[in-house]
């Protein structure tokens, strides 16, 4: 069976764009849905998202709590672990498969800039810059899915989806934003 991993960060509480992600994860046939943090809130620097409502989002993903792992953003806060069905509050998680290790967090607290632990060919995957991005470093790659609803830069909300030692890069009308085979 083929691995298949939906990666989506920075929700910030738009049921619009949590329903388009959540749709996409089932016709893609992914068996995770690896969220990077800031689901609930929208936070003090950004505007409100489409359809910002929250505890329709909390109802949306909690439906789906048993394919979805989380990590804690920097607009997550403890009370967000009462509402939400499944664990929010970590600030990493490990992800393996045969090809390849993933780093998975938010980006606030590790980042290109201060880097996790990593070994050769290791893949460091964060949102919280709104930014999607698919490098190759000299040792390790650099991911991030960009934003579900609050894409800077121009961009169009975006996620990531991860098959078979590929990752890419996607907006909701079916276009490739990027790619990068991780190997």
């Amino acid at each position: 069976m083929k691995l298949k991993i939906l990666f989506a960060s920075d929700i910030h509480g738009s049921a619009y764009y949590c329903r388009k992600l959540l749709d996409v994860y089932k016709e893609r046939g992914a068996e995770r849905l690896i969220l990077l943090g800031d689901l609930l809130y929208h936070g003090p620097r950004n505007d409100l998202p489409r359809e910002y409502e929250p505890k329709k989002v909390i109802e949306l993903l909690n439906e789906q709590k048993e394919e979805i792992c989380a990590v804690r953003g920097n607009c997550d806060a403890e009370v967000d672990q009462m509402v939400l069905n499944f664990p929010v509050m970590a600030d990493y998680m490990l992800l393996l498969d045969a090809q390849v290790t993933f780093f998975a967090t938010h980006g606030h607290l590790y980042h290109e800039g201060n880097l996790p632990p990593l070994k050769n060919k290791d893949v460091l995957i964060y949102g919280h810059t709104h930014v999607f991005g698919a490098q190759e470093k000299e040792n390790y790659f650099l991911l991030n899915p960009g934003s579900v609803s609050l894409p800077k830069g121009g961009n169009p909300p975006t996620y990531g989806f991860y098959e078979e030692g590929e990752f890419t890069i996607w907006d909701f009308d079916g276009n490739r934003m990027a790619g990068l085979i991780l190997r």
